[in-house]
């Protein structure tokens, strides 16, 4: 069986309330890959990586107009950091 191929995922920050512990501010950028980027909170990581996964391999969100990105949040309700993962070429 062929192994697909995957696409690569660029996350920004595009909000962030509140104090984020890991000092991400808008702007910020993280090539997501298989592993906690340098830099990117691991909790952050952790919660992006499932969105970040369906991009690589060429899916896409129902509820998103623009097929190539899905946006999504850390776990921190009290300061959150909101990500935008674009799939790019």
């Amino acid at each position: 069986m062929a192994e697909a191929e995957s696409k690569r995922v660029i996350a920004r920050v595009i909000s962030q309330k509140g104090t984020c512990a890991a000092g991400h501010k808008v702007g910020d950028e993280f090539l997501v890959s298989d592993a906690t980027p340098a830099g990117m909170c691991p909790w952050a990581f952790y919660a992006l990586f499932p969105f970040a996964s369906v991009l690589q391999f060429g899916g896409s969100f129902p509820w998103e107009e623009d097929r190539d990105k899905s946006v999504a949040a850390c776990p921190d309700a009290a300061n959150p950091v909101v990500f935008e993962l674009r799939r790019v070429d």
